[in-house]
């Protein structure tokens, strides 16, 4: 029998689902759609997905794609803007960003089974503190653009200026620029750009000041009077910093900043038209508990030995939710991780002749140039003055394959980068009539110049000394992976996080030169595959939710929540509606629904849940009657949070818009719709889109990700636009966001087909509610639906448990990984519980070896609650063991054998040994160290 993509992609079989089913209490799938969806929102199934294309195969996706591919042009790319070539060592290319140890592994918020990249993203932030000169940077950002308009806000919260004003140098890059006024209009932020290179201030008072450095003409500024200036002035200051710049010149943190801002992506990381890359952000200690984001931080285990985690996630929106720092809740992990092992692979001197290189080869374009060089001190950019001419040599040198950057009609930028060679330069010299020989000007590494400034030590710890050969970073690479779960190992049974087969033939495409080496702002003629691929997705995902328009642009979840409000905001404006603030969302909701809207300006009030886990419409009706003439929008999840589907969906709708409000529904449980219910049909104005979840983009260890904006026709115009049009209301730095990862879901799509996508929304809802049922009896399923039923996900109540036992769910998360599981999501959306996601692509086996370790699990807090061990010291407690425990003298009242083969020897599973014991998070947090701790840590 010939099978299908989706045969591979569906964990159980026919014959799987023939044993699940009677256990769930339904005949078919299609009796599981009756039951479970509520008959006012369930879609026909003829109709339903009708205009998407039929399945192909995994051989014939490729061919297509390939075809795809081979119709972009690959053109030497000197646009520059904050985007590169680079060379990705091939080590790096196979053993990390193919491999899927690395792209499906899920944000370390299990730490003693995520030390591994824990580990490379600390090498990451010490990197940036490194080379910026500052004390303290997260664990990355979604893009420049982003990381500025960040930088922006932070600059605000954390300084003691009570201005609304912010200064901004016109050297700025555009796509930052428009970023940030995207950011600034709804918080009543005034941006007031002036060419800043002189170092003096306009009038007034500023809360911050913001800078670029090199700037997007490429100068070279020493920032240290504007710097002063802004202090003087009360106003803290951010620059925008080049990293591999900073390998020669002297670091911001150097130079006064209180705040860096930045990319690392021609740190090996591919152009991919625009994404995804990995911004960064850093800052003085001072404002280290300000910065949004991610932070590994250095804390010790239960037996006293270095180990990392997560540091103050106090910071974030599961915590603070409107108050949050930020609305991201996610980062750029696996595209930091290549950042990082790039930096390690060729360490500060390798770093520093690939600087040398690049400023030698934009130096031999500038003498080239004479007269027409606008300025002299520069890095690896140039900007040359052709009066009227800018054109015909931007032409002339396409004609050469070689894209530069057309400034205005009179001048041209020209970036080198770690591609660039003699023969470009010659190309770029011969496009503006230069026919000078360069074999000369041209060295190898630039001599011991002006720009060289530098005198501070950077990189000096053996994470960037050790691993220069590649059978060194090779074996690193392999230890890291070693001490973590990633689905390469194991079911990862995350509620709300959907962590599903990153199938190989929808990963192999990202990596071609095609897709990976076009810069986001090359000139559409060279990206037709890829514009037919965001044409398809943008036509396919509108078909898939029942909106009319999508928009690809936004680069994380937490940016399509912030594009699809921003939507809603201007929407009112328009209408004369400029008193419609508030947004109304339920008290089950995701941490970023709140922090979102009060990004946009919004007034957060919240609305209470039911005891059975629905909206309480009577709260809702009030609320609405509240804030009537004030109502903006809702915002709600469906199927809810608590994993099921709400049978009142429609009528909560249809009560928001009476009011005249509007209703956004995120998109994070939409592995439950997909083929059955459309929430653009039953009441949504606006979604976002996890790719990452639903679309099969892998997570990468905590990003990349990527969160479409779905809309209805009121709202299409209001989609962000280009980010290089100022007023276009971007919310990323490049117009299609991550582009270069988009493959992955048209893959997925065209060889499911209709068919497969709708097979697999019913396995994931059978292989939950088989698990709800098999359960119960043993950990409460806390919410059901009508009939019993949950959705894609279900909630188990260790509440009671906690109390007569003492037992927490951290203990059950804890010693799951001793029987070789990742934990289910712990404590949201209610404390004390486990939320678990099967997804569909676990099949049976896979299942009840879960259910089965949950089980054993029961059995042993039971243990607990008889006597036979004591609450301080039992397995559960205990856990998780690693095996340099074992060693030596054993004095707890549980084997050696129940601590590490807890089914024992016969039902042994093949597991990952975590690398530290349980780990003390508020040590962690009290003594916050952010960068990678020097080697005697680890030998005391």
């Amino acid at each position: 029998m010939t099978r299908s993509f989706a045969d591979r992609h569906i964990g159980p079989d026919r014959a799987e689902l023939a044993r699940m089913l009677p256990v769930v209490g339904v005949g078919s799938l299609d009796d599981l759609a009756t039951a479970a969806i509520p008959a006012r929102i369930l879609d026909d199934t003829a109709t339903a997905l009708a205009g998407l294309p039929a399945a192909v195969t995994e051989h014939e996706v490729l061919a297509e794609l390939a075809a795809l591919a081979h119709s972009d042009t690959v053109a030497t790319s000197m646009i520059g803007l904050g985007y590169y070539d680079t060379l990705t060592p091939p080590v790096l290319v196979r053993n990390l960003l193919e491999n899927p140890a690395w792209y499906t592994a899920y944000t370390p918020y299990q730490p003693e089974i995520s030390q591994g990249r824990l580990e490379a993203l600390l090498n990451f932030q010490t990197m940036v503190s490194d080379l910026t000169g500052m004390d303290v940077a997260n664990a990355s950002m979604l893009d420049e653009a982003t990381a500025a308009a960040e930088a922006m806000t932070l600059l605000r919260r954390a300084g003691k200026s009570k201005s609304t004003r912010l200064l901004i140098d016109t050297d700025l890059f555009p796509q930052t620029r428009t970023v940030l006024e995207t950011r600034a209009e709804p918080l009543g932020i005034e941006l007031v750009a002036a060419d800043l290179s002189s170092g003096a201030l306009p009038d007034g008072d500023f809360f911050g000041v913001l800078v670029q450095s090199p700037g997007a003409s490429g100068r070279v500024v020493d920032r240290r009077e504007v710097i002063a200036a802004g202090h003087e002035r009360g106003a803290l200051v951010a620059v925008g910093a080049d990293l591999l710049a900073l390998t020669l010149i002297t670091s911001p943190g150097e130079q006064g900043a209180d705040v860096c801002f930045g990319t690392t992506q021609r740190f090996g990381v591919p152009l991919g038209f625009g994404g995804p890359h990995a911004g960064y952000l850093a800052v003085r200690q001072a404002f280290a508990r300000q910065l949004p984001g991610r932070l590994v931080g250095v804390s010790v285990d239960a037996d006293g030995d270095p180990a990392y985690r997560l540091a103050l996630q106090t910071r974030e929106q599961h915590i603070r939710r409107e108050k949050a720092t930020s609305n991201i809740c996610t980062a750029q992990v696996l595209l930091a991780i290549v950042a990082a092992m790039y930096a390690s692979y060729h360490g500060a001197d390798g770093l520093r002749a690939i600087a040398r290189r690049v400023h030698a080869h934009a130096a031999a374009v500038a003498a080239g140039l004479g007269g027409a060089l606008v300025h002299g001190d520069f890095f690896d950019t140039v900007l040359a003055h052709v009066p009227g001419g800018a054109e015909a040599v931007v032409a002339k040198a396409k004609s050469r394959g070689i894209n530069l950057r057309l400034v205005d009609a009179d001048h041209v930028g020209i970036a080198c980068d770690e591609a660039t060679t003699t023969a470009h330069v010659t190309a770029v010299l011969e496009s503006f009539g230069t026919a000078q020989s360069l074999d000369a000007a041209a060295p190898t590494e630039s001599p011991r110049a002006a720009i060289e400034t530098r005198t501070t030590e950077f990189l000096t710890h053996p994470a960037f000394t050790s691993y220069h050969t590649e059978t060194a970073m090779l074996r690193y690479l392999r230890r890291l992976s070693d001490k973590d779960i990633a689905l390469d190992r194991s079911m990862i049974p995350l509620g709300s996080c959907t962590m599903k087969l990153n199938s190989t033939a929808e990963m192999e495409p990202i990596t071609w030169p095609g897709f990976a080496r076009v810069h986001p702002y090359a000139p559409v003629e060279d990206a037709p595959g890829l514009l037919k691929i965001i044409s398809d997705l943008e036509t396919w995902l509108a078909e898939i939710t029942g909106y009319d328009a999508v928009s690809l642009q936004p680069n994380a979840g937490s940016q399509g929540e912030y594009a699809g409000l921003l939507a809603i905001r201007r929407y009112h404006l328009d209408r004369g509606d400029s008193h419609r603030d508030t947004c109304l969302i339920p008290s089950s909701a995701h941490g970023t629904n709140a922090a979102s809207a009060a990004m946009v300006g919004m007034r957060v009030e919240v609305v209470k849940c039911r005891d059975n886990g629905d909206v309480d419409l009577d709260d809702l009706r009030a609320k609405i009657a509240d804030h009537a003439e004030r109502l903006s929008c809702i915002m709600i999840t469906y199927p809810s949070t608590h994993g099921v589907y709400e049978h009142e969906v429609a009528e909560l709708c249809a009560l928001v818009h009476e009011a005249g409000g509007q209703v956004y529904v995120d998109g994070a449980n939409l592995n439950a719709l997909v083929g059955l219910a459309r929430p653009g049909h039953f009441g949504g104005d606006v979604s976002h889109l996890n790719l990452h979840k639903t679309f099969c983009i892998p997570h990468g260890g905590g990003g990349p990700g990527v969160g479409p904006v779905a809309v209805r026709s009121h709202l299409t115009r209001y989609l962000p636009g280009d980010p290089l049009e100022s007023g276009s209301h971007a919310v990323s730095a490049a117009k299609y966001g991550s582009a270069s990862i988009l493959p992955i879901t048209w893959a997925y799509i065209r060889m499911m087909g209709p068919d497969g996508l709708r097979r697999a929304t019913l396995s994931a809802i059978a292989s939950a509610n088989y698990i709800a049922r098999r359960l119960d009896e043993y950990f409460p399923v806390l919410y059901t639906g009508d009939n019993g039923m949950v959705a894609h996900e279900c909630i188990l109540d260790l509440r009671e448990i906690t109390k007569r036992t003492g037992v927490t769910v951290d203990d059950v998360a804890k010693r799951l990984a001793d029987y070789g599981f990742h934990a289910p999501t712990m404590s949201f959306p209610v404390a004390g519980t486990l939320m678990v996601e099967p997804t569909e692509s676990e099949n049976l086996a896979e299942i009840d070896e879960f259910v089965e370790a949950m089980i054993a699990i029961r059995a042993e807090i039971d243990q607990v609650a008889a006597g036979v061990w004591p609450v301080t010291d039992n397995p559960l407690r205990g856990s998780p063991h690693t095996a340099a425990s074992l060693v030596g003298e054993w004095d707890h009242p549980y084997s050696r054998e129940t601590a590490v083969y807890p089914r024992g020897l016969a039902h042994a599973r093949a597991k990952v040994w975590p690398s530290v014991r349980r780990i003390d998070g508020a040590y962690g947090d009290r003594n916050l160290v952010c960068s990678c701790p020097p080697p005697e840590a680890y030998a005391d």
